[in-house]
């Protein structure tokens, strides 16, 4: 998918992942309806939001520390994450609305309420969050794009590097998974090179998960296939 400039001063952005698939379960059909709505961290895209007004986060948790998980896939991380951590507050962006619907009903099992829902590009919501509002953000298993010609699709990229440094606070982390080899390759290239600082000391530091770990869909599927995970920390300074 290819989406076009409609809005005067609006970058021109290409978005290349699908949106919806073929098939969801009517039930999550259902939370989309009367869940999605209320967990909106506000006005994002540009249709509703032209002027780039910035979000209040201070206000959208109750002062609480923001998180940010980019690409959440069904939600296991990031509802996990909300649930160990009940002094934070978790924005999730995610534009495949198959994966919204799965996380909604693991918002709805688990009861939290420490959770903001973007069901859409993640760099529109770069735009429009205050400098230096985030305290931690994470990228699992994002898409791979295993073509060479598709690599500056990746989110490791300096179209998403450039605005994630700016959005958070300086000594806030930044955590990476992935199991495809030239996808950890571009991450200890690019990310440093945005700026962020890697935290590791010996291979243990990337070969074993975080100690407040939950393991994806997307890992165990990779693990199933012999391949194998790398957890990078970074920091920015």
């Amino acid at each position: 998918m290819t989406t076009s400039n409609k809005y005067p001063g609006a970058p021109w952005r290409n978005f290349y992942g699908r949106i919806k698939g073929k098939t969801m379960k009517q039930s999550h059909e259902v939370f989309l309806d009367e869940d999605l709505a209320a967990l909106s961290p506000g006005a994002v895209d540009w249709d509703v939001n032209p002027e780039r007004l910035p979000l209040d986060t201070k206000a959208m948790f109750g002062g609480r520390p923001v998180w940010l998980e980019i690409g959440f896939g069904g939600g296991e991380h990031m509802v996990h994450q909300a649930a160990q951590n009940p002094d934070v507050g978790i924005i999730g962006c995610e534009p495949y609305m198959n994966g919204v619907g799965m996380l909604l009903a693991k918002i709805r099992e688990a009861g939290t309420d420490n959770v903001k829902v973007h069901p859409g590009d993640v760099r529109n919501l770069f735009d429009v969050l205050p400098p230096e509002s985030l305290d931690k953000a994470f990228l699992l298993y994002p898409d791979p794009w295993p073509k060479k010609r598709h690599h500056r699709r990746r989110a490791v990229t300096p179209e998403y590097l450039e605005p994630l440094m700016r959005v958070l606070k300086p000594g806030a982390e930044f955590r990476v998974a992935t199991d495809i080899p030239d996808y950890v390759r571009q991450t200890m290239i690019e990310v440093p090179k945005a700026g962020f600082e890697w935290l590791a000391e010996g291979p243990a530091d990337w070969r074993e998960p975080w100690g407040d770990w939950m393991s994806t869909r997307y890992e165990q599927k990779a693990l199933r296939e012999d391949r194998v995970p790398h957890y990078m920390t970074f920091r920015k300074p």
